[in-house]
């Protein structure tokens, strides 16, 4: 803790001083003030606060020496030997995932042959081509049953998108998976592709190499932290196996999982990659997935054009986000059937979808191939669109096993392919290049909904293989990302978390403190007083109840069990103090209080800045309402079960 030494070794003064937490927080509608109201998200605000000292900052630490001095040990080079048993594990992660990514496909294609084409076979084959008229209705239905079942029966964690779920075992789990996920989630993706839902591979094999890794890092004891980067390399070996490219893996498990930039951690996930690339180049060779012929190189005009589709990009992502999550709370709010029941209604959408436009049921990497290499015009872009965006957000919005990321690349290529169609229509002479707008669109659009721009730009090159698609992708995804930041305050992937209490932070290097919320790490059932006792009987409770023995600061509620302060052992020491005072009349200013919501960092520095011991947790749904209490101790306790 930055602070820590500052908040601890110093005596607190004024324990029950002023003042409001300005993470997202406001004025506490306290007793004092029943009329005040909390913030709007993103507001913050400070009452009447205590500065620390005469002039407003924190005098310095008299123990600001206290980093300890150690004398160099030599371990043999940055890794030692830790890290280079990390990137032996790397190596082995690397070909597990390229196995389950192999294996997934030929999941896909099994389901596929069987549900479509009645025959067994393992090749993968898209459902477009075959004709199974009304039955389409039914195939997709059955489906959503069986992953239903598998999901009620088998593991919860299959449901979703497959990223979000490796991301919050990242940060909330200790990166722990459970190891049946590791079967589970493929298999139930691959009877929902198979069945015609509009999903691809890269979300399951991402959650899958995600569980490897993770099994891997449970199997060997390691602490958390490096079992996430174990997970991370896994998801990024899935990845690159997948789509075949490296180094987009690489920054995905960088600005999705890791949030770090560790040179241990960028070693273990680059050879994973690496490990999973080269054995797919042996399996299935090296033409790119999205291959495309060579794009002219753009000038002034169409960049300005290509940026101006990132914002039309960024835009949908702010929509489809909201699309997503509304559909979900819909199912969440108005189904009286059992969750596991969802995923069956979901596909009752795909089936009319896939019955109204074929192309919109499967992964759908033959539309992008076909929109890319500009071989379908405007119709189909635009009814893949339609047709795409509603199977997609009601699907997985039931909660089936699905994914995100070839469904926002089908969705954002026909979205670029329509509107540099209709740009051009509009004016013939425009220099825009109808395939390069498609591949900005597919990028884009994905940047804008993850907040991922560096992975979307380079997978959109390694996929294509097209250099002269980089300025325009640059252009685009800067644009979408940017509407996308300002308009959102969560992304597609971390909506889902964030709305459980969760949150993902976006930083350089890892931080504890900045991980764990107060709400994890504060006591939850605090010794309070009641206002109308008197310091006498206080006192009594002081010494001879040993539940009032071990706490020194104690929350006051009056009768409607609002906060009225906090007071301290050091409140009922003046001897000439009566015992018949009722000890309201001993509060001199309102608590120090904090949001569940907010980091153990921002409560650490809440006591260094109003140099008090403890912060009273407050609901931010419910501001009146008092969740616990936070003290020095419970910060150290967090930090001593860290690893």
């Amino acid at each position: 803790m930055a602070t820590k030494g500052n908040a601890l070794e110093k005596p607190a003064k004024n324990d029950n001083s002023v003042g409001t937490p300005r993470d997202t927080a406001g004025e506490i509608p306290l007793a004092n003030n029943p009329d005040a109201k909390p913030p709007a998200p993103g507001q913050a605000g400070e009452v009447s606060a205590v500065p620390s000292a005469p002039n407003g900052v924190p005098p310095p630490s008299d123990d600001s020496d206290l980093l300890v001095r150690v004398a160099p040990h030599n371990h043999g080079g940055l890794l030692g030997r830790p890290g280079v048993f990390l990137c032996v594990l790397a190596i082995f992660i690397g070909g597990l995932g390229e196995l389950a990514a192999w294996c997934l496909f030929k999941l896909i294609g099994f389901f596929t042959n069987l549900a479509f084409y009645e025959r067994f076979s393992f090749a993968f084959v898209p459902p477009t081509t075959a004709h199974v008229g009304w039955w389409v209705l039914l195939i997709p239905v059955g489906g959503g049953i069986v992953v239903g079942l598998m999901a009620r029966f088998g593991s919860e964690m299959i449901r979703g998108h497959g990223i979000p779920e490796a991301m919050a075992s990242a940060l909330f789990h200790e990166s722990k998976i459970p190891y049946r996920v590791a079967v589970l989630k493929p298999l139930s993706t691959a009877i929902n592709i198979g069945t015609g839902c509009p999903f691809g591979a890269e979300g399951p094999i991402i959650a899958t190499g995600a569980a490897l890794g993770s099994a891997v890092g449970q199997i060997i004891t390691m602490t958390k932290e490096r079992r996430r980067v174990l997970l991370a390399a896994g998801a990024a070996a899935g990845m690159s196996a997948t789509f075949g490219a490296p180094l987009a893996s690489v920054l995905l498990a960088l600005e999705l999982l890791l949030f770090e930039f560790q040179p241990v951690s960028i070693l273990a996930v680059a050879i994973a990659a690496g490990v999973a690339y080269a054995l797919r180049t042996v399996v299935m060779g090296i033409k790119p997935i999205f291959a495309m012929p060579p794009l002219p190189r753009p000038t002034l005009e169409p960049l300005l054009i290509y940026a101006a589709i990132g914002l039309f990009c960024g835009l949908a992502a702010v929509g489809l986000t909201h699309a997503l999550y509304w559909v979900e709370n819909l199912f969440k709010k108005h189904s009286h059937l059992h969750w596991m029941w969802w995923p069956a209604i979901g596909g009752v959408v795909v089936g009319l979808c896939g019955l109204i436009f074929n192309p919109s049921m499967g992964v759908g990497y033959v539309n992008i191939s076909a929109l890319l290499n500009a071989k379908v015009g405007f119709a189909f872009a635009g009814m893949l669109l339609l047709t795409r965006v509603l199977s997609w957000t009601v699907a997985l919005g039931s909660g089936t096993s699905g994914s995100t990321m070839a469904p926002l690349f089908n969705i954002g290529s026909a979205l670029g392919t329509v509107l540099a169609v209709a740009l051009l229509y509009v004016a013939p002479h425009a220099d825009v290049n109808v395939r390069a707008a498609a591949l900005v669109g597919m990028a884009s659009l994905f940047a804008g909904a993850t907040w991922a721009p560096l992975t979307s730009i380079v997978f959109a090159f390694e996929t294509t293989l097209r250099p002269n698609g980089l300025a325009p992708l640059v252009a685009g995804c800067t644009t979408s990302f940017l509407i996308s930041c300002a308009l959102m305050r969560h992304n597609i992937l971390t909506e889902k978390f964030a709305r459980r209490g969760g949150r993902a932070l976006y930083r350089s290097q890892s931080d504890f403190m900045d991980d764990t919320l107060v709400i994890q790490a504060c006591s939850h059932d605090p010794v309070t007083l009641s206002a109308n006792e008197t310091c006498g009987e206080v006192k009594t409770k002081l010494t001879t109840d040993e539940k009032y023995k071990r706490f020194n600061g104690f929350p006051v509620l009056d009768e409607q069990r609002h906060l009225l302060g906090v007071l301290t052992h050091r409140d009922f020491l003046p001897p000439d103090l009566p015992d018949e005072t009722k000890i309201r009349d001993l509060i001199r200013r309102p608590p120090v209080v904090i949001y569940g919501d907010c980091s153990l960092r921002r409560a650490d520095q809440m006591m260094d800045r109003h140099r008090v011991g403890r912060l009273v947790v407050m609901d931010r749904e419910q501001p009146s309402r008092m969740l616990g209490i936070i003290t020095h101790e419970d910060l150290l306790t967090a930090h001593s079960q860290r690893s």
